[in-house]
């Protein structure tokens, strides 16, 4: 991209970041944490919202209806973030491209954490009535609005620059946000639990999550931007061409490529939030295990997934990501198969739960340490950023952000051996992907 047609990518508040931090190198290592940093934070928001949804919601905005219809009505609308963010990655890839990666994180990230905190002030239904519900779902459709802005680019860059044969390494370390910000989620709400009645819990404790989540995206704000405001990452953005691209002319460009990318990942999205949040409804409304107690053993499921995630880097640079990603879908359609012929989230059955929590973090973390970049190299490097971006939110719209509605919805109207049914089909749709982009690759 030649100087004189290139999109300016910096504000002048930018620019005057990077000349005071022009003696700053910023290492692959560097890039790294920034990334965890940053997805922890996402990902913490995220849960908060998600176990909130079971625990609170249906009791605090959905008191006229049974317990099984209020944690239906806020799964859907949990689901509006997912539907929010392809609108967010528009708007803000506008804002970037107009006044620079660091004005945008900082819109983003603030409106992700103002809509968060804002949530922890809603008076419940008796007070205010059907009004508090739709301000509910305002504050999460900005909470969407605000993830699409979040991309920042960070692991896109971090894979570009991966040393060579680290590249499996190198992907699955943004990944690790996932487990650790469920496990700071799982862990505040467990404790918030345990040490406080029902009636405070429902009256005041729950709100705290939402006031930490506010103050962990300060945190991770000025986190990411010690990393873009540096003339060395503009450096490396440049070279890389890592600029956004108008998003009508990338899905023009590379339209096939965003659709079948994001159908890749659908086997471990699928199962992302069968193992997190669906798992916790259940144990909510059918069984009489403390839900306190689970959380700590999907805690423990977490710290799995982490170390899975990790082991997914080491074997991704030794059979590549595409293989591995291909292989832990056909793990993941074994253990559906398994959840259809014999379920093992069934009834009071705390060992079949727990096996059922450490089996799918295990395998969620395989597979989603490597889902991320599996199939958007086929973007270029100018078309990557708007369209890893793109990539993403249409795979968590398409693959998780109706899954808890639909496996409460299925499993307790027919059950629980469905929810093997819907995961199952998440693993054919990967490994469909997955071989239709072998094929038209070879035939380009």
């Amino acid at each position: 991209m030649s100087a004189n047609t290139a999109v300016p990518s910096s504000s002048e508040a930018e620019r005057h970041a990077h000349e005071t931090s022009s003696d700053h190198t910023v290492a692959p290592g560097e890039i790294a944490i920034g990334v965890v940093i940053g997805r922890a934070a996402e990902y913490f928001d995220f849960f908060v919202y998600g176990i909130a949804s079971v625990l609170i919601f249906p009791k605090v905005f959905f008191p006229f209806v049974t317990p099984l219809a209020g944690t239906l009505y806020s799964f859907a609308l949990f689901a509006l973030a997912f539907v929010a963010r392809p609108i967010g990655s528009a708007i803000f890839t506008e804002i970037d491209r107009r006044h620079g990666r660091g004005v945008k994180l900082t819109i983003a990230l603030f409106l992700l954490g103002g809509s968060t905190a804002a949530i922890a002030f809603l008076p419940n239904y008796a007070t205010l009535g059907a009004t508090t519900i739709w301000l509910l779902a305002a504050f999460r459709f900005g909470q969407g609005l605000a993830l699409g802005g979040a991309w920042d680019g960070l692991a896109s860059l971090l894979a570009l620059n991966a040393p060579e044969g680290k590249r499996g390494w190198y992907a699955m370390m943004p990944q690790l946000g996932a487990p650790i910000g469920f496990m700071l989620a799982s862990a505040l709400f467990a404790f918030f639990l345990a040490n406080l009645s029902e009636a405070d819990f429902l009256d005041f404790g729950w709100r705290y999550p939402f006031f930490v989540a506010f103050t962990i995206n300060v945190v991770a704000l000025f986190a990411r931007l010690r990393l873009v405001a540096t003339e060395e990452f503009v450096r490396l953005i440049e070279m890389r061409e890592l600029e956004p691209t108008p998003v009508f002319e990338t899905v023009r460009v590379h339209g096939r490529d965003i659709l079948v990318g994001a159908f890749v990942p659908l086997a471990s999205f699928a199962l992302f939030h069968l193992v997190t949040v669906f798992p916790i409804s259940w144990i909510n409304l059918f069984t009489q295990r403390s839900v306190g107690e689970f959380l700590m053993v999907q805690f423990a499921g977490a710290m799995v997934g982490a170390g899975a995630i990790v082991i997914s880097g080491i074997v991704a640079d030794q059979i590549g990501r595409r293989t591995l990603v291909a292989v832990s879908a056909g793990l993941i359609l074994l253990f559906a198969l398994g959840s259809i012929v014999a379920p093992l989230l069934v009834g009071d059955s705390e060992v079949g739960q727990t096996i059922y929590v450490l089996v799918g973090f295990g395998l969620l973390g395989l597979s989603y340490g490597q889902t991320s970049g599996s199939v958007t190299s086929n973007l270029g490097t100018r078309y990557r950023y708007t369209g890893a971006a793109l990539t993403s939110d249409l795979a968590w719209l398409i693959g998780a952000g109706f899954a808890p509605l639909v496996a409460l919805s299925l499993s307790s109207e027919f059950g629980l051996a469905w929810v093997g049914v819907y995961l199952l089909s998440g693993a054919l749709a990967t490994l469909a992907a997955l071989g239709y982009n072998r094929r038209t690759s070879a035939a380009a």
